[in-house]
């Protein structure tokens, strides 16, 4: 039955449904932790079908790796036209770059799928695709955004922060332990609410 029921989706929106159950499944529990049958499950198909939509473990991975860096690169893309259209001052973009990219929480998965991919550099595949992207990101900061190289060192370093504090699960502690709540609000600030309503919405 679920196999007719996802034989009526639209071949680009069931692809995507399958992409973004992956993305979390992967995020949470890692590549090898992650099974096809786990991902189907929260995909709501058969295990058959993502494999034979995807072949391997490892081309559906890099299909969620590729997913998410292309949704972070059109989100910061998309941020600095803006940025440049408006005329906005100089010091404001490293502001909105960070607003855009705690905005990518709200389509779960994207942030920890690549804090995942990034911990994956000994694999001969998946690390290069990984470093490849992670070096897109940063000649983007650097050219586009025209941050200096101290300047995107700082920036990444504080979007590995938000990633780890997303895997930690540390926003689920939050009010009820007062170091973690202390450094949830230091660290996402004036989006911190949209973090937890993310949060709050997977435990529902």
């Amino acid at each position: 039955m679920t196999e007719k029921i996802s034989e009526r989706i639209p071949a680009d929106k069931r692809r995507e449904q399958i992409l973004a159950a992956a993305s979390l499944v992967f995020g949470e529990r890692g590549y090898f932790g992650a099974t096809t049958d786990q991902i189907a499950k929260a995909a709501g198909i058969s295990q058959p079908y993502v494999v034979r939509m995807f072949g391997t473990k490892e081309n559906l991975f890099l299909e969620v790796l590729g997913r998410a860096l292309d949704k972070l690169i059109r989100s910061f893309d998309e941020t600095i036209a803006g940025w440049k259209a408006n005329g906005s001052p100089d010091d404001e973009i490293g502001r909105l770059l960070g607003t855009a990219y705690v905005n990518l929480i709200e389509d779960r998965g994207i942030l920890l799928s690549l804090m995942q991919a990034f911990s994956m550099g000994h694999d001969p595949v998946i690390g290069k695709k990984a470093r490849d992207g992670f070096m897109t990101i940063y000649k983007l900061l650097r050219e586009d955004a025209g941050f200096e190289p101290e300047t995107v060192r700082s920036f990444l370093a504080e979007g590995m922060l938000l990633n780890t504090l997303l895997g930690l699960q540390l926003p689920e502690q939050y009010g009820l332990d007062q170091a973690s709540t202390e450094l949830l609000e230091c660290t996402f600030q004036t989006k911190l609410q949209l973090v937890l309503d993310v949060v709050a919405e997977k435990s529902a």
